[in-house]
């Protein structure tokens, strides 16, 4: 039997457990990566509340300075 071309016990060990290792990693990353992705949908929806309030306030602002005006001309 040649070594070299036949894979031992030891090895086919290894190999298990460097899959298994593979598998919890991609599970690991898989959990993750759907955080991820939450957390994400998450800020864009607060980015658009909140670039919505800021429009909102600029409205008023706007407003509050064209009543001054008027009042500064009247």
């Amino acid at each position: 039997m040649d070594n070299n071309k036949n894979i031992t016990k030891e090895q086919i060990v290894e190999l298990e457990k460097k899959l298994s290792e593979l598998i919890d990693l991609a599970d690991q990353l898989k959990v993750e990566n759907e955080s991820l992705r939450a957390q994400q949908n998450n800020l864009v929806a607060e980015k658009s509340r909140l670039v919505e309030k800021n429009e909102l306030a600029r409205t008023k602002v706007e407003a509050i300075i064209t009543r001054l005006k008027s009042l500064e001309s009247a």
